[in-house]
């Protein structure tokens, strides 16, 4: 009896330290445009060069939140990652550990938030750079996308509410640059 009760402990532990832990998010950020893209993504992930038709695997850690995704055009970095980009350059570097300068499109999200959802939009209050599609891969949730300088699933300025969506924690997305 005792060591079913101590079993059952210990599965009711186990079970419980399961729920707590998520695992990370795929983004999967590929650039369909016809020019390189240099993603860049804070608070993880910093940033890299990608060439058409090339996709980037980011796996971003569950309860991130405030965090963003945007591309950068017309770079050039040395060996050692010190350059410039002609637009969302984030302070000369390839790694970014700082947002990108305007003018740049954004997708924004938050993951695993409360009621076990992950909050999602894309925003032109800073300017517009770059087309854009944010999509879920599962779940059966709203695609957003940003095909031109007029973008109606967008953010256009700070108090416009209504343009972020939710869907089930545990969903991985994919950002498409010019879909």
């Amino acid at each position: 009896m005792t060591v079913i009760i101590k079993s059952l402990a210990v599965f009711s532990f186990l079970l419980a330290l399961s729920f707590t832990f998520t695992e990370a998010t795929r983004f999967d950020i590929t650039n369909k445009c016809s020019y390189a893209v240099w993603p860049a993504s804070l608070p993880t992930g910093g940033g890299r060069q990608l060439n058409p038709g090339e996709t980037w695997p980011l796996d971003i850690p569950a309860g991130t939140a405030n965090a963003r995704i945007w591309g950068r055009t017309n770079c050039n970095f040395d060996g050692s990652g010190r350059g410039h980009c002609g637009t969302g350059d984030c302070g000369g570097v390839l790694q970014c550990q700082l947002s990108g300068a305007p003018p740049t499109t954004l997708a924004e999200y938050s993951l695993n938030q409360p009621n076990n959802l992950d909050f999602y939009d894309i925003s032109v209050i800073d300017g517009f750079n770059i087309p854009m599609e944010f999509s879920p891969t599962n779940g059966g949730c709203t695609s957003l996308r940003c095909p031109a300088d007029k973008c109606p699933d967008a953010y256009l300025f700070p108090a416009d509410n209504t343009k972020t969506k939710s869907c089930q924690s545990g969903t991985n997305y994919r950002i498409v640059f010019c879909p």
